[in-house]
């Protein structure tokens, strides 16, 4: 791809990007976003927060590979985050589970308010995009304060706590590396 940035991007600055050879390029690979992941997979940072709290060396190193990672590439690979494997397939299950219910049962959820803490709903901006996300999301906004317990789906809400707690555990830890929104 020969844009580098997305705000010039999207502000048409960029005249080199053809988003249908993009298209067709990701379309015949058959790889799908999964493809596209394994393809990339080692050109973006990964970083480990293990033994940052008892080593400042590696605390300074791995603050400043994230800063470059967040700065280059806008995001990074978390590994060794300290959520246990089967925790994340129960999430993925979990989450299964949530849309392979009735959609009577679904709908208590559906929504286009942004502001809700727990939504259903497919393609955000379905009424702004040319075309449309054919996929359905279950979403939670946990900043500035997390949905109460009993407003999680009931066939995912025990697995979602736990995801919760650890999520929250992790911003706690990048925030001792000294990295903030505004930074």
């Amino acid at each position: 791809m020969a844009a580098t940035n997305t705000d010039k991007l999207e502000a048409g600055i960029v005249s080199s990007y053809d988003r249908k050879s993009e298209l067709m390029a990701l379309d015949d690979s058959n790889a799908g976003v999964q493809g596209l992941c394994i393809k990339f997979k080692d050109q973006h940072p990964h970083n480990r927060l293990t033994g940052i709290h008892d080593d400042p060396i590696l605390k300074d190193d791995v603050e400043g590979k994230v800063r470059y990672a967040c700065e280059k590439w806008g995001f990074f690979h978390l590994i060794n985050h300290g959520i246990p494997t089967h925790v994340l397939d129960e999430m993925i299950r979990g989450t299964c589970r949530f849309h392979q219910q009735d959609a009577a049962v679904r709908k208590v959820y559906y929504t286009r308010d942004l502001s809700r803490k727990v939504a259903y709903l497919f393609n955000y901006t379905l009424y702004e995009d040319p075309s449309a996300d054919w996929r359905d999301t279950l979403a939670f906004s946990l900043a500035p304060h997390p949905p109460k317990t009993e407003e999680f789906p009931a066939v995912c809400r025990f697995v979602l706590i736990i995801i919760l707690l650890a999520t929250f555990n992790i911003i706690s830890t990048l925030h001792t590396l000294g990295l903030n929104k505004d930074g």
